[in-house]
């Protein structure tokens, strides 16, 4: 079982949503957190929390959709801390709900940016440095989007097939050098995030969880060296098996259990 205690821990998107949790469940835990994310008054909320608990956090404000400043973003998280970064954890993301032909070249820009090419491009420029000493560990979170394809969500569903896709490829590519890959999962999340944000019902055969069953997944994923974790209440594996085997047969049954009701709920169309 892999230490988390005196470790560093890089959490993007740390300034609201599932971010902050995870950030506080790492330094819980020992781990001394540095969370970026533009927006500066939710992260220093996030580490207020943290250290008042008696953690140790810092905060980075940057826009980590610019691709050309990550070197510089890792450089600060890393002089924060006053230590070299162990754990990546990739969680920033952003969607939008549109009919396809509704979205703009910049939101299509904006989504596979942040939810893909952001840790791509992070972990390309940390993994070596991890590599070097022979530990640490990067942890994504993807969506059950990127297992099965979400109505009026498609460019969301690509980034986090993406995401799952090359968490895979990279596990395999750093076996046995001591850095592990992992990615967790989510489902519909309740109390905060994307899904909570919008203010719709959940499809009633599919449930939700709570961002802090996230957070313990991200926690699980590197102590335990996990390659994917599904935060789901419901049985997620069969029916995605079941549409590997007949993708009629699952656009069937996810519009019987009501996604696709709850996904025209959130669509948002242009003014």
């Amino acid at each position: 079982m892999k230490t988390v205690a005196d470790r560093v821990a890089l959490v993007t998107g740390a300034s609201r949503g599932i971010g902050p949790f995870i950030a506080k469940t790492l330094a819980a835990q020992g781990c001394t957190v540095v969370g970026v994310a533009r927006n500066r008054e939710g992260l220093d909320e996030t580490v207020g929390e943290i250290t008042q608990a008696g953690g140790k956090a810092f905060a980075v404000q940057g826009d980590l959709a610019d691709l050309a400043n990550l070197p510089a973003v890792l450089e600060a998280v890393e002089s924060a801390a006053g230590s070299p970064i162990d754990f990546l954890i990739n969680n920033a993301g952003v969607e939008f709900y549109r009919r396809y032909t509704d979205y703009t070249a910049q939101e299509l820009a904006s989504v596979l940016t942040l939810n893909l090419h952001v840790p791509l491009e992070l972990t390309r420029l940390l993994l070596p440095k991890l590599l070097a000493r022979g530990r640490g560990h990067i942890v994504s979170v993807a969506s059950l989007a990127g297992k099965k394809g979400v109505l009026y969500n498609g460019p969301y569903s690509a980034s986090k097939a993406g995401v799952l896709l090359w968490t895979d490829a990279l596990r395999q590519e750093v076996a046995g050098t001591g850095v592990g890959v992992s990615v967790v999962v989510p489902g519909y999340i309740r109390d905060a995030g994307m899904f909570h944000g919008d203010d719709v019902s959940p499809p009633k055969f599919l449930g939700t969880s709570s961002p802090q069953d996230v957070a313990d997944a991200v926690v699980q994923a590197i102590k335990h060296d996990r390659q994917e974790i599904i935060v789901n209440p419901g049985p997620m594996r069969p029916m995605l098996a079941l549409g590997q085997l007949s993708p009629a047969l699952a656009n069937r049954l996810v519009d019987w259990m009501g996604v696709n009701r709850t996904n025209a709920a959130r669509r948002r169309d242009p003014k």
